[in-house]
């Protein structure tokens, strides 16, 4: 007779190629969930090896050293069935499987059907596709195996329920981006339409270089009535019970509502720096404070993620900066409690400009100078980084970025740039969210027209359209790929599209030495999207 199940789902984080802490990790977390009372714990998408291993998977090492953590977990789990994610080797194909062990072995194994190789996926470079499904029994009662992209097809959920699945349990290592927690439950409802069953969706946790996983597990029942929610950007044991009449209920583990687009925006960029800087053996961040908006919640956002005393704030006047930089700079630094300092960069601009004289001479002050004044603060910034050993943060946005509004081993000199694709407008929401929550930021830093600060009189708005109509047009043509008549029919002045669109074309060269950013919409520069520099393409 059929007995009920209690099933764990290990929402948790894994390094990508740590393969050792990965499998002590697998191995405690299963013990654990046996002590809860689990007779199944389950882990996410290629959790053994960490997602996405991309060309590690390439070397025959790293391969063998999968092969024996698959054994050593084997052995270390005995008492209840774990089913965890790896790369798997057969007759010289690689597939990205779901691994099932069992007293002391692997007795069942899952090679995932549907490979994305779009955005940032690419796995068709490394793994070849499964055909065959994969139903555990536990207490007589069938659960079916997928892999992430799987769920989103007919086929795969079928063949399981056509080899006798009562339930499905979905292994995922599935990126974040904005609305995707909706788009994963139209999918499952739109699943259970086809297969009226449980479904458990497990998702992985954590930074890794670009990508953010946002957890958020999803636990459905045969219904289609959400029963279980996982928390979001945070690991959880996630314990429920399959009863013989298909009916789940929680044990334990409570539902995690949903957090608000700018809160789960918000804890993706935090998570993205605590894992990136951490995981690069990284103690802490040096950030260029300028009194400007973009520095002022880059600055929010590290202390967050790192804590105030591993964050080091630096603010470098010049000739140009208004009192009010300095007076607000000073401010947040005060309000988040982290060691700042002012360091002017006017002696080393007057000796940059001395030692060019001659070949300046008889030329326009122009945006050369303006760039020898951000070059001057790059090396500073990095001069600190090397010395103290701390990763500079860079400070641009995605409007900048798009449109070149930055300067090549200036303000783009860094290791990771947590708003690379935070639009502007976007920077200036999220400065209100975190307000909300505490005030950190000056109001005056949010009120004050955006200036670079790089010769007399500055703002954003005289080398660009209003931030309001940039990032529109932006969205329209970098995120949506819209042509160029679509976004002018859309009501946008035909010249000032025109600019926009050959201002991002031209400046591809520059994106393309940019340091790596955290991914937080379905279209951000570099995995995402993949432009030549050198190209005779025009648009229309």
């Amino acid at each position: 007779m059929n007995e009920a199940v209690q099933l764990c789902l290990v929402q948790e984080r894994f390094l990508v190629g740590d393969i050792k802490s990965n499998t002590q990790k697998i191995i405690s977390l299963s013990l654990q969930a046996r002590q809860a009372g689990a007779d199944i714990a389950v882990f996410p998408e290629l959790a053994l090896s960490g997602y996405p291993p991309e060309d590690l998977l390439m070397r025959q090492g790293f391969i063998g050293q999968i092969d024996a953590a698959i054994e050593e977990i084997a052995e270390n789990t005995v008492g209840l069935m774990v089913i965890f994610g790896a790369p798997r080797l057969h007759q010289h194909e690689l597939f990205n499987a779901a691994i099932v062990c069992a007293e002391g072995e692997v007795t069942g194994e899952y090679h995932k059907y549907s490979l994305p190789n779009y955005a940032v996926f690419d796995e068709k470079r490394y793994f070849q596709a499964g055909n065959k499904p994969l139903v555990i029994e536990c207490k007589q009662q069938k659960i079916g195996i997928v892999i992430c992209e799987d769920a989103w097809f007919d086929r795969p959920v079928q063949q399981a329920v056509n080899a006798g699945a009562q339930a499905i349990v979905i292994l995922n290592a599935s990126p974040y981006h904005r609305n995707k927690y909706q788009q994963r439950l139209d999918m499952l409802r739109n699943r259970q339409k086809q297969t009226p069953l449980p479904l458990f969706y497990l998702n992985l946790v954590g930074g890794q270089d670009e990508l953010v996983f946002d957890g958020a597990s999803l636990v459905m029942n045969a219904a289609s009535e959400l029963v279980g929610r996982g928390p979001d950007f945070d690991t959880a044991l996630l314990h429920y019970r399959i009863d013989t009449d298909k009916q789940v209920t929680p044990v334990n583990t409570p539902f995690h509502s949903p957090e608000s687009e700018l809160s789960g925006i918000y804890k993706a960029l935090v998570t993205a720096v605590r894992d990136y800087v951490t995981g690069n053996g990284f103690k802490g961040v040096v950030i260029g404070l300028s009194g400007g908006v973009d520095s002022a919640l880059t600055l929010s956002i590290a202390v967050d993620a790192l804590g105030a005393d591993q964050v080091h704030a630096v603010m470098m006047p010049s000739r140009y900066t208004a009192q009010m930089s300095l007076d607000d700079a000073s401010a947040q630094a005060d309000i988040m409690g982290v060691d700042y300092k002012e360091i002017s960069i006017e002696p080393t601009f007057q000796v940059f400009l001395e030692t060019l004289k001659d070949e300046f001479i008889n030329t326009e002050v122009d945006s050369t100078e303006e760039n020898i004044q951000a070059r001057c603060r790059g090396v500073i910034l990095m001069a600190l980084s090397n010395k103290l050993r701390r990763m500079v943060l860079t400070t641009g946005n995605k409007s900048e970025m798009a449109v070149g509004y930055c300067t090549l081993y200036g303000d783009m000199a860094g290791g990771f740039a947590p708003l690379k694709d935070v639009e502007k407008l976007l920077v200036y929401a999220l400065c209100d969210y975190r307000n909300s929550l505490e005030q950190v930021i000056p109001q005056r830093v949010l009120d004050r027209p955006p200036s670079a600060e790089l010769r007399a009189d500055q703002a954003d708005q005289d080398s660009l359209p209003d931030y309001t109509i940039l990032d529109a047009i932006l969205r329209m043509s970098v995120e949506e790929d819209m042509p160029r008549r679509q976004i002018i029919d859309a009501g946008y002045d035909e010249q000032i599209v025109d600019k926009v669109l050959g201002l991002v074309q031209i400046n591809e060269y520059k994106r393309r030495q940019a340091p790596p950013g955290v991914r937080i919409t379905q279209r951000a520069f570099g995995r995402d999207r993949r432009y030549p520099i050198t190209s005779g393409y025009r648009r229309d």
